[in-house]
C-alpha cells in the first residue's frame, strides 16, 4: 500500500464505522450518535447536543450528558459502556448554534430524535443527516 494510502483509509475506516477506526469508547457505548452536514457532504463538527431520559412516569425529561461531535460528526461515549436501562430518551441537537457558526440561516433552531429502549442489553445508533433546511433520521445499526 503507498504510504499515502494508509492514513486515507484509517479515516474513511472510521467514517464508515469499521472497529478497526474506533476508539475503544465507541465501541463499548451502548448508545452513539453520527450527524452528517449534508449540505457540505462533510462530518457536522462541534454540533451540541444533549441525551436525556423520560422519568417520573412520563412526567419530566432527566439530562444524563451533554456533549460535542468529535472531528467525525460522532459522539462516542454518550453512556457508559453496559446495558442501558430501558425507557424513553431523547437526543436534542442545537442546530442553530451549529448553522450560526457558520454563518448559515437555518429553520430548524434543534433537532429532538425521542426514541425507546425496550431491550437493554442491545446497541443503538442514532444517525442525524442535517441541512439548513431539513434532516433526517432513522435507527442505524
Amino acid at each position: 500500500m503507498r504510504s499515502g494510502a494508509a492514513p486515507r483509509l484509517r479515516a474513511l475506516q472510521r467514517h464508515l464505522g469499521s472497529s478497526e477506526g474506533r476508539g475503544m469508547e465507541l465501541v463499548s457505548s451502548p448508545l452513539t450518535t453520527h450527524v452528517l452536514d449534508t449540505a457540505s457532504g462533510l462530518p457536522a463538527q462541534g454540533l451540541c447536543l444533549r441525551l436525556s431520559r423520560l422519568e417520573d412516569h412520563g412526567q419530566q425529561w432527566t439530562e444524563l450528558r451533554k456533549s460535542y461531535t468529535d472531528s467525525d460528526g460522532r459522539c462516542p461515549g454518550l453512556l457508559p459502556p453496559g446495558p442501558m436501562k430501558a425507557g424513553t430518551y431523547k437526543l436534542s441537537f442545537d442546530t442553530e448554534g451549529y448553522w450560526k457558526k457558520r454563518g448559515q440561516e437555518s429553520f430548524y433552531p434543534y433537532v429532538e430524535v425521542v426514541f425507546t429502549i425496550t431491550n437493554e442489553t442491545h446497541r443503538f445508533h442514532v444517525p442525524l443527516l442535517l441541512s439548513p433546511w431539513s434532516y433526517t433520521t432513522y435507527r442505524g445499526s
